[in-house]
């Protein structure tokens, strides 16, 4: 994924912090509790504590936050340029967040509400078409086909009433907790803004995540994720700019906006689990491809209870050194093995740690 920069003024990349896009990311961490597990007692404690009305207005519409996260909690990012003094900038409160999501045209956020799951790409852009957005909605369910069709019908209601949702959830939980969290992720946004400013675009990026880097000519910043997209803070029908967003809900995931017509913004998480950095999307694929041979799976399972030498490999297996020196080469190339030598001998090991990340059942199969 990458945001194409060329031309663009320092002062233009900013580090802010948003309540609304805040709020998203906790309405996402409390409908998947899953992706969020050092989250746990605070979901299981804002759910227990969830008055039943609201909890079922939260349930109607949780497509917005549940799978994926709508560009509706970022509207500073989806006004056009000129559209007012402080264009681009994030509110102070929830309250200004909302009033820029009130500013935001009928079509935008429109589009943005069915974005994910009612339309047929997210960075094609353009209008809603409305049989298409029904057919897509029908095969998420009734809930949803139903908020899309009134969402159709009528969005000027819809949009009071997703504004009334969320300032229910702030007077019922999300106040306390952006009390709670706002000042670590104003004192982020402050140092990453000073490394900005002290040590250049390129540490302040690898700072904030080392899935994202800068080229040499400082034009394209990429996201080493698992998706395809491309975008351009140099829009100047948007106006000018990137924003990036810190989130103390946010981990695991690195989030980028890169709908057209809209600025990009970069929301990623801070205060972190203390686990290693993420492997790289090309790391994670050799990884999967090297385990997916039954033969490598089973030279594992001896890997991971002990050394062996390609010799002792071969023979209790049945095939030839030169199959086994194969094998080993895909493995180590994929950083799931290590290598020592003992006199003559060079003695192969699996990487339990490193095997481990991938996930637990795959490691269990091959000590069991």
């Amino acid at each position: 994924m990458t945001i194409d920069i060329a031309g663009l003024s320092p002062e233009r990349i900013v580090f802010e912090i948003s309540p609304l896009a805040e709020l998203g990311v906790a309405l996402h961490a409390l409908a998947e509790p899953g992706h969020h597990p050092g989250l746990h007692g605070w979901a299981t404690a804002t759910t227990a504590g969830l008055k039943p009305d609201l909890a079922d207005r939260l349930h109607e519409a949780d497509f917005l936050w549940r799978s994926t996260f709508s560009d509706v909690f970022m509207p500073f990012a989806g006004l056009p340029a000129g559209s007012g003094a402080h264009t681009g900038a994030t509110g102070a409160c929830l309250a200004e967040e909302l009033d820029l999501l009130d500013r935001l045209d009928e079509e935008r956020f429109v589009s943005a509400a069915l974005e994910f799951t009612c339309s047929n790409a997210y960075g094609i852009g353009g209008p809603v078409r409305r049989e298409r957005a029904l057919e897509l909605a029908a095969t998420r369910g009734p809930k949803q086909l139903d908020f899309t069709r009134r969402l159709l019908d009528d969005p000027a209601s819809v949009r009071a009433w997703i504004r009334r949702l969320f300032e229910d959830c702030d007077q019922a939980f999300f106040a306390d907790t952006w009390r709670r969290v706002s000042t670590q992720l104003a004192a982020d946004a402050r140092h990453k803004s000073e490394l900005l400013r002290h040590k250049g675009l390129a540490d302040a990026l690898h700072a904030v995540s080392p899935a994202l880097a800068v080229d040499e000519d400082r034009t394209r910043i990429s996201a080493d994720k698992l998706a395809d997209g491309r975008t351009t803070a140099v829009d100047p029908a948007v106006g000018p700019g990137l924003s990036l967003v810190p989130s103390s809900f946010g981990w695991p995931h690195l989030m980028v906006l890169h709908a057209p017509g809209w600025r990009p913004v970069i929301h990623y998480p801070v205060g972190s689990p203390a686990l290693p950095g993420p492997a790289p999307v090309e790391l994670l694929t050799r990884r999967m491809e090297a385990l997916a041979h039954p033969m490598r799976m089973r030279l594992c399972r001896n890997l991971a209870r002990a050394p062996f030498t390609t010799s002792e490999l071969a023979d209790a297996y049945g095939i030839t050194a030169p199959e086994v020196s194969r094998h080993l080469a895909v493995l180590k190339k994929a950083g799931l093995i290590s290598t020592r030598r003992r006199g003559r001998y060079v003695l192969h090991q699996l990487d339990v740690a490193a095997v481990a990340r991938l996930g637990s059942d795959f490691l269990e199969t091959v000590l069991r």
